[in-house]
This record gives C-alpha cells, structure tokens and sequence, in this order.
C-alpha cells in the first residue's frame, strides 16, 4: 500500500530530527555537553527571567556573560551552538518586550562578543586546551624557564647576583640565564635570541631546555660549539642567537670564557682598582655549522669580579656598542667605589635601573664576585 504525503512527510522529518539529534550527541555535546547545557540554560533562563521575571533581575545584557564563558570552556562547534541559542533567545525576548530592553546596541555588544568569544575559542581549541588550563600551562614554562636560571649558593668566599628584566614587563623574553654547579665548579651561560618580548619567549623557552641540558655534561670549551649545531640542525631560518658561557673553578679562581657574538665580558681587578673588557670572541650561534670557539683563560683573585649582561644594557639605536659599554665600566665603577664587594648585588640593580632603557628591551646582567 502505497504511503500518503503525510506519512511520508512525517517519516522525512523523523529521519532529518534523528540525524541532527545525532550531530549534536556525536560533534557538538560529545566532551562538553554538561558545561554547553549549563550554559544554554543560563542564557535562556536569562532571557525568559526578562520577560517574566521582576523588573531589573534579569537584564537581557546578562547572556553576555554566558558567551564569553563559553569562550572560555567550548570548542567551536559547541559554543558556535551556544550563540545560535542566545541569538534566538534575544529576538524571542525582543519580540516579547517590543524592543524594550533589546536594542540595537545590545545586539552589536553581544555580536561582538560573540566574534571575540568565538577566536578566542579557536585558539584554545588549536592548543588542545580549554578554560585556563593554557594560562596554567604557561605559568609552569615561565617558573620553570626562572628556576632554570637561578643562581646557586655559592660556597665561603664567592658572591653572586643577577637581574633579568624582559621588554614591556612581559613574564617571557629573548635572554635568559642557565646555571649548574657541580664538584666545585660553576658553570654560567648567558643568552640572547634575537627579538625581544614575548616574540623572542617562544624561542627561548625551547632553547633554554636544549641547552639546559647540554650546560656541565659537555666540555666546557665545547658548549657553545654544541649549541651552535644543535640550533643549525633544528631552528634554520629562525633568527640569530648570541651566548656567552663562563666556567668557573670555585678553588683556584681559574675561568674559561667563550662568546658567540655577544657583548665581552668585563672583568674587575681587585689590585688594579679598575674594570676592562675580556677578549672573547665569536660568530653568533646557529649561522655556521661545525663553527669553533676559542675559550679566554682567566683568574679570579680575592677582590675580583666578572660580568656577563646583554646587548639590552648597552645598545643604543645609531650609537656604537663600544659607547654603550664605555657606560656601563662607568655605572660598574660606582659597585666598588667604596672598596667593599657586599655593594655589588645592590650595584647590580642600579646599573640595570640607570642602563636599562625603561624596559624597551630584554636586559640581562649577571655578576660574580670572589670576596
């Protein structure tokens, strides 16, 4: 017997119902149907609450905030979902209130919203993470990256200090600070990724673990020379980085100093009561495979200090670096001008706060001294 319109019609519609129900369960409400439905609830009990509820409780204004959570805990399809409910619920109410509560503005506000929540989503989403589980994850790289770089305790005899500032007091910046001391020596490098802020964190974040892990189990003459074919082989294209590496054996005093196309290194002389540049040299990281790095031997004696920092301290656009550290062996004068070395932690802070260019640029400087 042959079917009539209606049946057909009925079945059709049962069909397309059963798809779209399936479409919802299978893309929309799979992971985050309970927080997607909480959500619908609120804008809905919002919009319903304006038109039946006590005047002033329930501002239509309201489901702003439902979009911008979802933003926060929905993927896209989900809260893509969630702006088709609020948008209905919102002509629903308008029409019930003849446009009393809903007007134009109200709709270009949450329009808006809705586009950022929506980005704002995508992002989340391309991160595989919702709500602040990103936020967090950050935080965890930035202490780690800090812890990564804290000074040791240095044994009886020995100071030392360090400031690292990153351009426009951003958590992330392009230099940053590795230590380790082991079986009496202190190893420090000092590094700079080309860029600065936030542009040069993601860089450096991926290279302070790399090279991290090559500081005191490779020879020391040889780190610079491991990082520089660790960032050929893997960051080609990417940018220049300079470094400087400073070993330091606690007992005698005795240090090797290598330089990849960073700023040199200045050294304090207790007896001569004065402050001049090391001669470490060498061609920037990551430009020159297989490239070599003559190590600068040198003694730390009673009285004595050393200094690394970072061309943020001395460089000034159209100005000659060696100006820049003609001022900085000025401000470092200051340290030891009252002949005690407590000063320099102290000194290290102003020479940074005098030098530093108002946080324009990512500065580092990082000073240990032998008492």
């Amino acid at each position: 017997m042959n079917s009539t319109p209606a049946a057909k019609l009925s079945r059709r519609a049962r069909s397309l119902w059963q798809r779209a129900a399936a479409f919802l369960r299978r893309k929309v409400l799979f992971r985050y149907r309970l927080v997607l439905i909480t959500l619908v609830l609120l804008a809905v009990g919002i919009c319903a609450g304006a038109v039946w509820g006590p005047p002033g409780w329930f501002p239509p204004s309201a489901v702003i905030l439902t979009v911008l959570a979802g933003g926060l805990l929905l993927k896209r399809k989900s809260l893509a979902f969630l702006l088709g409910v609020v948008a209905v619920a919102l002509v629903a109410t308008a029409l019930a209130l003849d446009f009393g509560q809903v007007g134009p503005g109200l709709a270009v506000t949450i329009g808006v919203a809705g586009v950022l929540a929506y980005l704002l989503s995508g992002v989340r989403e391309r991160l595989g993470v919702q709500g602040f589980g990103g936020e967090k994850m950050l935080l965890e790289l930035r202490d780690r990256l800090r812890a990564q770089g804290r000074l040791p305790d240095l044994p009886q005899g020995w100071g030392a200090g360090a400031v690292l500032r990153q351009a426009g007091g951003s958590s992330f910046g392009g230099d940053f600070l590795l230590s380790r001391l082991h079986e009496g020596r202190l190893d420090l490098a000092l590094v700079d990724v080309s860029g600065k802020g936030v542009d040069a964190g993601t860089r450096a974040l991926l290279l302070s673990g790399a090279f991290s892990g090559m500081l005191g189990a490779v020879p020391s003459e040889r780190f610079l020379a491991y990082c520089n074919d660790h960032l050929v082989r893997t960051a080609e294209g990417e940018g220049f980085v300079t470094a400087a590496h400073l070993s330091i054996d606690l007992e005698t005093g005795d240090y090797l100093i290598t330089s990849a196309g960073h700023p040199p290194a200045v050294q304090f002389d207790n007896g001569a009561g004065q402050w001049s540049t090391t001669d470490a040299k060498g061609v920037v990281l990551g430009v020159i495979p297989e490239m070599t790095y003559t190590p600068v031997e040198g003694r730390l004696r009673p009285g004595d200090a050393i200094m690394l920092y970072t061309d943020g301290l001395i460089e000034t656009p159209g100005e000659d670096l060696d100006a820049g550290v003609d001022r900085l062996l000025g401000a470092a004068e200051g340290m030891v001008a009252q002949g005690s070395l407590q000063g320099f932690r102290k000194g290290i802070e102003r020479i940074v706060d005098t030098l530093g260019k108002g946080g324009n640029d990512d500065t580092a400087l990082v000073v240990i001294w032998r008492s």
